[in-house]
């Protein structure tokens, strides 16, 4: 991969304009508002899954620990966006300096990945507890799950090192202004001075291959649980296996459903339309819907966010 070459003098920008939502100063107060209560849902509601399953010992298992590492990721995830965006609602000047956009997009990234890696990790382990129920103990251990999460963790962090850094080497010499509320690989490659075609394919080729492997991974998994779940004799048999996979099939769907729509919309037309809203509802709804999914659809998350709360209210009145 070849950097253009170009003179120390024309990469002169030190600081990005993020845009964000262009409206009325009432409007950015309710969208401030709305997004702060949403923000504050999502670290109660993901964070409450976390300690649930750290204090409960009924859920130290594979399936558990992996959901806490997903609602773990989620908190980290909105991170990345949500406070720098909720500043922008209430600041006239919205800038954000070099080192902290490529420093956001490179963390939202890998974020990202480590969400795209973590979710074919799931649909695996449930595809074993389903499909090999009587061998699942011995080959999805404990140990064999931490293992797997940090690996999930580790090379979603590495992924893109190489291309943001190719990106960082670009010159960046203005217009400054992002119209969009993160740094974003588009709207960023837009502001170069120089067109760098090499760069925007490889990130492109390493992002569509991240994200339809691990999507077909996850459908093939799923399609062998769904034909052993059709073979179960007894109803209620099925209606269990059904419900441990649905809440995962729900979360898929929200997750990969927006990308999917990332990279089939027409965005060359429409570039701070549909981005903004596909890249604002799975950065920031998805993670608060999250939670949601799994306590309502999961007796066990249920009774140990119950036992928190008790835990909690005796706590308190002590």
């Amino acid at each position: 991969m070849q950097v253009p070459s170009f003179s120390s003098s024309s990469s002169m920008l030190t600081e990005f304009i993020l845009l964000s939502f262009p409206c009325s100063r009432e409007l950015q107060l309710f969208l401030f508002v709305l997004f702060s209560v949403s923000y504050i849902l999502t670290l109660v509601g993901n964070g409450a899954i976390v300690c649930a399953v750290k204090l409960d010992r009924k859920l130290h298992t594979p399936m558990y620990i992996l959901l806490a590492n997903f609602s773990f990721l989620e908190i980290c995830y909105i991170n990345t966006t949500v406070p720098n965006m909720l500043r922008n609602f209430l600041s006239e000047i919205k800038t954000i300096s070099f080192p902290a956009c490529f420093l956001q997009f490179y963390f939202f990234c890998s974020m990202g990945t480590t969400e795209t890696f973590l979710l074919p990790l799931m649909a695996f382990d449930r595809y074993l507890a389903i499909c090999w129920p009587l061998h699942y103990p011995t080959i999805m251990s404990i140990h064999l799950c931490v293992n797997l999460v940090a690996l999930c963790w580790v090379t979603a962090f590495l992924c893109y090192l190489v291309p943001i850094y190719f990106i960082t080497q670009l010159p960046f010499c203005g217009p400054n202004t992002i119209d969009h509320f993160i740094c974003d690989p588009g709207p960023l490659l837009a502001l170069s001075c120089l067109p760098a075609p090499g760069i925007e394919l490889s990130y492109s080729i390493l992002s569509s291959l991240i994200i339809f492997i691990t999507f077909f991974f996850i459908l093939g998994s799923y399609t062998l649980v769904l034909r052993a779940v059709l073979r179960v004799p007894s109803a209620a048999g099925r209606r269990k296996a059904f419900s441990t996979c649905g809440s995962h099939l729900v979360v898929v769907s929200l997750f990969y459903g927006t990308l999917m729509i990332m990279y089939i919309s027409p965005t060359p037309g429409n570039p701070s339309g549909i981005q903004k809203i596909v890249t604002l509802f799975y950065s920031s709804v998805t993670p608060l819907v999250n939670p949601l999914i799994y306590s309502l659809r999961n007796k066990d998350i249920k009774a140990a966010l119950r036992k928190l709360q008790v835990c909690t209210k005796i706590s308190q009145s002590e």
